[in-house]
Order: structure tokens, then C-alpha cells, then sequence
């Protein structure tokens, strides 16, 4: 039998359902950070949470057609207010997590901001801008500051920003446009050039959570999306590079 990447996906995940554990869908940006609240949170409370990341617009299909999941943790607010109104969210569960902010990264460009305007300086990298915000925000950069003609016909896409990181840190993009939360990451090559995208040049990244309204886990879901305001998380989120909401 042929299985659809959504039918996969449930007969992967779909035991999990029936214990007490939590099945958190990530944007792929907050993988590392999830993974370290959900330890957290299972010292604390005893309740396993497994993290399933990818880009936020992959997950959002993923709830909408069904997918088991209890918490979404997004990297926007438009997908979360979509599944708030559609009845897929459980009301009065969305609320700001984070707030993100891009950067440039290079390994091998000394000059970041040149290899935008430079027609042969090679690829540029940036997660989808259709899927993933931090590639929506990238995309939006790069036009209000007239670098959008240069890097358009040699742009790569990523399915989401950690695949976008990739593409620059193999060597097979010169620059990646990427969640500057990601460069904490300790085994990332030593860079040529970084520079961090003025928050201003872009619409606020308002990284969102809801509880899924078809969670069989109301309890431990709303639990885990307390914690996520709870002083405890809101310092290890500080700690990967996010901004806190006030």
C-alpha cells in the first residue's frame, strides 16, 4: 500500500496519543529551543513531550487535515489566527511566545551586504517565503531595501530556515538570510561575515503558540502552554537569541 506523507506521518505519530505524552508541532527555528523546554517540562511534571518540527506553513496543513498533534508552536501569528478562526485552535489558547529576528551568515563572503548587491556573488539562501515567515520577512528585506532584483535570480529555497542555514553552511549557497536564533548553534562553522537585519526593515516576527483544538491532552496541552510563560522558559528562550514578548 502506497502511503500519503500525511498518512506516514499519522502512523508514525498516532500511538502516542493514547498515554499522556504531548506531541508539540515546532517551526523549525525553535527546534533546539522546544527540545530543551520539553526536558523541562518533563523534570518538572512527568510528562514526555516529543517535538515535531518544520516550517510553520507545512505544520499548519498538517493540523488543519487532522494531524495528532496537542501544541503548536509557530513562527508567525497568521497561522495561528487562522487556526484560532477556523475552529482548529482551542479558543483563548494563542498567545506570543517569541519574537525572532533575521541575520545574514556567510562562510565565505567577507562582505555580507556585498553579495547582495553583486549579480555573480553566488547563491543566496532564505527558507520559502510562501511556507516559512522567516523567509516571508527575508523576502520582505530584501525588497524594501532594492536588493530584491539582484538575489531573485539567484535565490534558494530552503523548506524551512534550518534548511536554509544548510545550504550556506555545505558551502553550496554563499549567504543565507536566516533566524538569527540559529547562529547560537555551537557546531556551526566559524563565519566570514554576519550581519544582523534591523528588525525595523521588516514586520515583526510575533513567534505564536496555540493549544490544537482536537488535543486529546487538554490538560497537559494547556499546561505546557503555561509553562512556555512561565519565568523558567521565557530565560531559555532569551538564552537561543529570541526576543520576549512583554
Amino acid at each position: 500500500m502506497r502511503c500519503t506523507p500525511i498518512l506516514l506521518m499519522f502512523l508514525l505519530v498516532g500511538p502516542a496519543a493514547a498515554d499522556d505524552s504531548l506531541i508539540i508541532a515546532v517551526a523549525s527555528n525553535f527546534t533546539r529551543t522546544a527540545s530543551e523546554l520539553a526536558e523541562r517540562f518533563r523534570a518538572d511534571t512527568g510528562t514526555e513531550v516529543r517535538v515535531s518540527s518544520g516550517s510553520t506553513g507545512t505544520l499548519y496543513a498538517h493540523i488543519v487535515n487532522g494531524a495528532p498533534y496537542d501544541v503548536f508552536l509557530a513562527a508567525d501569528s497568521e497561522r495561528p489566527k487562522l487556526l484560532e478562526a477556523s475552529g482548529h485552535a482551542a479558543p483563548g489558547t494563542r498567545f506570543t511566545y517569541a519574537q525572532g529576528a533575521l541575520a545574514l551568515w556567510s562562510l565565505k563572503a567577507p562582505d555580507c551586504l556585498g553579495v547582495l548587491r553583486d549579480d555573480d556573488a553566488g547563491y543566496v539562501a532564505l527558507a520559502n517565503p510562501l511556507t516559512a515567515p522567516y523567509g516571508a520577512a527575508a523576502k520582505e528585506f530584501l525588497e524594501g531595501a532594492g536588493y530584491w532584483g539582484a538575489v531573485s535570480k539567484r535565490a534558494v529555497y530552503g523548506e524551512n530556515a534550518m534548511q536554509a542555514l544548510q545550504f550556506a553552511a555545505t558551502g553550496n549557497a554563499t549567504i543565507v538570510l536566516v533566524a538569527r536564533s540559529l547562529l547560537t548553534i555551537s557546531s556551526l562553522p566559524r563565519a566570514s561575515c554576519t550581519w544582523n537585519v534591523p528588525t525595523e526593515a521588516h514586520a515583526p516576527i510575533l513567534q505564536q503558540a496555540v493549544v490544537v483544538a482536537s488535543t486529546s491532552n487538554v490538560d497537559a496541552a494547556r499546561r505546557f502552554a503555561a509553562f512556555l510563560r512561565s519565568d523558567a522558559a521565557r530565560e531559555v528562550i532569551e538564552n537561543h537569541g529570541y526576543e520576549l514578548p512583554e
